[in-house]
């Protein structure tokens, strides 16, 4: 997508601060940070919500490959052992402000109840 913050990132026509990338994700740290570790986990194939990536073959197995990275994202992280928060959030009522699919990643300090 030509206007999509996050696709260009992937492209590197703006700048991150990458802390993992294979051929299929990114993750980079949060602008915007709510927590000392904060990440998006991000897919490098456009989808625009969790609902449409849902609904296809293809956006599945990206799905699937997201969660089998996220043992080395948390490890690089130093999370593994305290715990972490992993959020979506679809949509713009649900609180979703770039229209690509996206993971926060938070942890670092206790995280209780708290809502996001």
């Amino acid at each position: 997508m030509e206007d999509c913050i996050f696709c260009k990132i992937i492209e590197g026509k703006l700048p991150s601060k990458t802390r993992f990338e294979n051929e299929d994700l990114i993750a980079f740290e949060d602008l915007n940070p709510v927590a000392p570790v904060h990440l998006l986990i991000v897919p490098k194939r456009h989808f625009s919500n969790l609902y449409e990536m849902t609904s296809s073959h293809e956006g599945l197995s990206l799905l699937s490959k997201l969660h089998q990275a996220l043992p080395e994202i948390v490890r690089v992280c130093g999370l593994e052992s305290q715990g972490f928060r992993l959020i979506n959030n679809c949509g713009e009522d649900a609180g979703q402000t770039v229209m690509h699919v996206h993971y926060h990643l938070i942890g670092g300090l206790p995280l209780g109840p708290r809502i996001i």
